[in-house]
């Protein structure tokens, strides 16, 4: 790859939200990838802590990268661009959920979780550190997901993605101490002793993998005919 071409990336992850906004509506579309690629995870682990399954999440995350696409020019600024992403994101998935009534049907089965956790392993870790690894990520991620909606959507904002209070709330569409609230409440479900001993493990919970985070862009620019 070429300097030049490399400095242009690397500029290009150095501009803010607003900046990449003000390009894509001047005419500059395709620079939406980097908005994309910039909050994929975020969207995935966002619609997948409310779906329960990789693909209706990505379908999710499609969905709301076209509905801002086409409303990108009556975003304000008022919310940080992830804020409102998010909301729109929370919006469809919550939709899809409550029309297929997703929410009291969940695979809890060894095989399932087994199947989430398998990205986890790494060549760097022994095998009894990657048995151990899956055994503590699904341990987590069952948790998390038999948290109830409310509780687990707040979760997922605060401690997984690292959203501070005021963000999850404008997220949400709550008040600040009602999000405190339902995470002190999260983390009472999740127990004192689990949260402390494998906390540091969540992040590798729900993980999005670069082939996903291709085929979501790929399917996006499809549907806004870019």
């Amino acid at each position: 790859m070429a300097t030049s071409t490399l400095l242009d990336e690397a500029r290009r992850e150095e501009w803010s939200d607003e900046q990449i906004i003000r390009r894509v509506l001047a005419g500059e579309t395709a620079l939406y990838e980097l908005l994309m690629r910039r909050y994929n995870r975020l969207l995935y682990r966002v619609a997948r802590s409310i779906l329960r399954d990789d693909s209706e999440a990505e379908d999710v995350m499609q969905d709301a990268y076209v509905r801002a696409y086409q409303h990108l020019g009556s975003f304000e600024g008022l919310a940080k661009f992830p804020t409102w992403l998010t909301r729109i994101a929370v919006h469809e998935a919550l939709a899809r959920a409550r029309k297929r009534s997703r929410f009291q049907a969940h695979d809890f089965s060894e095989e399932h979780i087994a199947d989430a956790m398998k990205p986890l392993a790494s060549t760097d870790r022994t095998p009894e550190q990657q048995v151990y690894d899956r055994e503590v990520a699904g341990v987590l991620e069952k948790a998390i997901l038999s948290l109830s909606e409310e509780h687990r959507l707040v979760f997922m904002l605060r401690d997984i993605e690292g959203m501070s209070t005021e963000e999850t709330a404008e997220s949400l569409n709550l008040s600040e101490a009602n999000v405190k609230v339902r995470l002190h409440r999260a983390h009472a479900a999740l127990r004192k002793q689990l949260y402390a001993t494998v906390g540091a493990s969540a992040s590798r919970c729900f993980q999005f993998y670069a082939p996903r985070c291709d085929r979501v862009v790929k399917n996006v620019f499809e549907v806004l005919g870019l």
